[in-house]
Order: structure tokens, then sequence, then C-alpha cells
């Protein structure tokens, strides 16, 4: 099991080769918790997440006649892109099999590093199975994204930094999907018994919190979220050892939390981040409590920034009707010239600031005389919205649900 040396023995190695990401205090946060909150912008990172860090310590100690196989490596997008930057500074040959659904920006990252991809399955296990067959038939050498000694001891060095630049932080809360990156924070902090890390899987991929009770890795249930790049079907054998070791607690955050949380990130920190990147401020955000350890400050990890701009439009405008400031109505009118132009006028009187509409004439459920009206509207907030529905309503106009 590693420890605190091995971490330290690899950010010997990563000098250089890794960039030291900065920290961001969060206002928004502090204020909410009532300590310190800072933001450890690991989406600055080279290749855009921490996975350069784990891949190329792994990789780094390759012998001569393994790196000469090649490498192959499976991900949804961050693991491809460390490994095959990584791959290119060390000068071999890499392939990378990714779920066909993976990001395009992702993919295309990965190509432009110089690695050859491979699109198979619907996941990062199917992906996996199919470079283990690779590895098998090619004697390439499997460069795992999170269950092995070596990679998690590159992503540990997070953890070195983080105490040089926050020396007093009670509580580092950092997203999970195999395990790697939480599970090298602790063992880079198994001599600082004063700081504790907690884990944050989204509630729709969470293999953790079943396995930490079970005491033994358990596949999670389903795999539905918009977090892509913490949806790990299987907790890696490795990072669950060094996590049950450690007594790290994995809490879950629901889609509508992780959708607050990188609004609010891109919003008041200025820092576009991939929902899974923003799984540490989502569980911050949801439920602080057990959080702040005697009013120390706390450092939620943004673990990467790869996100597909139309994946950042959806989630964005997800994020929007969560926090309250986007209201879908379903409004029934009469069909009559100008009643259209009327409930326009209406709601941009309230203030509502109308970004679509449809309109429907036809409808089992549809007077002779009537027509459906959907809007979506931009508000101010969710007290905004409460009052454009009864202002609506007060008007004459029949608000059902959208």
């Amino acid at each position: 099991m590693i420890g605190a040396p091995d971490v330290r023995a690899a950010a010997a190695l990563l000098a250089g080769v890794a960039e030291r990401t900065p920290v961001q205090r969060s206002r928004a946060l502090s204020e909410l918790v009532g300590t310190d909150v800072w933001l450890k912008c690991e989406n600055l990172q080279r290749a855009g997440s921490f996975k350069i860090r784990g891949a190329y310590v792994r990789m780094s100690r390759l012998s001569p006649a393994e790196k000469a196989r090649g490498v192959v490596a499976a991900s949804a997008g961050n693991h491809a892109q460390g490994v095959a930057l990584a791959a290119r500074l060390l000068g071999l040959t890499s392939v990378v099999f990714m779920p066909v659904d993976a990001a395009l920006p992702k993919i295309a990252a990965t190509r432009g590093y110089g690695a050859h991809v491979e699109l198979v399955g619907t996941s990062v296990d199917e992906a996996l199975v199919h470079a283990r067959e690779h590895a098998e038939r090619t004697g390439a050498v499997l460069i795992h994204p999170f269950d092995h000694d070596d990679v998690d001891a590159g992503q540990g060095t997070v953890a070195l930094e983080v105490l040089e630049q926050v020396p007093d932080v009670g509580t580092l809360v950092v997203p999970v999907g195999g395990g790697g990156l939480a599970a090298g924070m602790a063992a880079a902090l198994d001599d600082r018994s004063d700081v504790r890390v907690v884990g944050v899987q989204a509630a729709g991929a969470a293999s953790y919190p079943a396995s930490l009770a079970a005491g033994h890795p358990v596949r999670a249930p389903e795999l539905r979220t918009m977090a892509d790049g913490i949806a790990v079907g299987t907790p890696g054998a490795v990072p669950f050892e060094l996590l049950a070791h450690h007594d790290v607690p994995v809490r879950t955050v629901s889609e509508e939390d992780l959708s607050r949380a990188l609004l609010l990130v891109a919003e008041r920190a200025k820092l576009v981040v991939e929902p899974s990147g923003a799984a540490a401020v989502a569980a911050l955000m949801a439920d602080p409590t057990g959080l702040v350890r005697d009013g120390r400050p706390v450092v939620c990890v943004l673990s990467g920034g790869n996100i597909d701009p139309l994946v950042l439009l959806r989630v964005v405008r997800h994020g929007l009707a969560s926090a309250g400031r986007y209201l879908h109505v379903h409004v029934r009118v009469e069909d009559a010239p100008g009643a259209l132009a009327g409930l326009l006028r209406d709601v941009a009187t309230m203030g509502g600031n109308v970004m679509h509409v449809a309109h429907t004439r036809t409808g089992g459920d549809l007077a002779f005389s009537e027509v459906a009206v959907d809007l979506q509207i931009e508000t101010k907030g969710p007290e905004h919205c409460g009052d454009l529905l009864a202002g609506l309503r007060t008007a004459g106009y029949r608000v059902g649900d959208a």
C-alpha cells in the first residue's frame, strides 16, 4: 500500500512535467459554509485534468522493453488525454479505447496528442475490456486509469501542492470515479491525521458507498449521469483498499447538484469545469455538514475542465432551472388574434425574458377555441418564478404543468 513517501517520489518525477495548478478562494462558497473555501484548479492542468500526473508516473517507470511495446488505455476522455500526452513526452506509441459517445472535443484532443483512438462500447468498463484484449494481443502495456500504485501515487501529488498552498487546510473534497485521485491524496496525507479526504460520486453512478459498506468492490447498479468523468462501474482494487484503510467517506450528489455547482463555478469563480470536475463543489453546496473541521479551510478539487460546448450549454440550462432562474410554463389561451402577443406582453411586463415559444393549435386535451403555449422564461430567481406564475393566474390565464 502506497504512502506519503511514494507520493513524494512521484512528485519528483513530475517536476517540469505537471503544472503546479493554482488555488482560488471562493467568496460565495466561503460565505455559504462559514469558513474559507478554496478551489484547487486541476481544470487548468496540462491536458485539462489531473490525469497527466498518474499517467506520466506510471509510464516513466516502464522498462525499456515495455516502452518499446507501446501503451494502451481506456477512458471517456481525461485519462485518454493524460496517457496520450505522457506518451508523446516519453516518445512512446499509444492506443486509446474510448466509448462511442465520448465527447468529441476529448476525442479530438486525444488524437491531437498523437494517440490512435478506437471508439468501442458505451462505457469506460466496456472500453477497458477492449484495451485489455489489445494488450494481450500486441504486448502493449495497459495503463489503467486508477487501479495501479504508480498511477495513484501520481494523482496524490495534488494533495502535496494543497498542503503548501493552504497549510491550515482541514478537509479536501475530491470527485471519485474509480477512486485513484482520492486514494492517492489520502495516501499523501497518511502522516497528517489532522487533514481528511472526503470523496464525492454522482448518485447515478455511485459504486463506492455500497462497496465501502460491503467491505469489497461492488458494481454500481447504473451509470446514468452527466458526469462522464466519474461514471465508473466498479471501484479499482488498489484505490478501494486505500480509501477503506484511510476511512475515507464517499458522498453522493444529484444531477441538479452538479448543474448548480457547475453554474456557480462558471459565474462566480470564472472557471470552466466539466460536470465531474464540479462534484466536490456540488457536495459542499448540497450539504456542508461535516465538511468543516474546527473552522479550518475546505479545499474542493476541480478535477477537470474538458467539457463539450454542447454539453456545457445543456448543463447550464439545467443549472439555471435548478437554481430557479429558468421557468418552463404551459399556458392555454383563446384561439384569437393577438392572444399570443398579449401573453408575451404580460410576461415581459412582469420582468420575464422569454427564451423560447412553442405554439400548439391541436391536441386531445385542447378545446376547439383554445391553443396551448409552452414558454421557456429566464427569471431572476425562485421568488420571481412564483411571482410570474401568480401574476399569470391573476391575469386570467389557465396555467398548467409544462
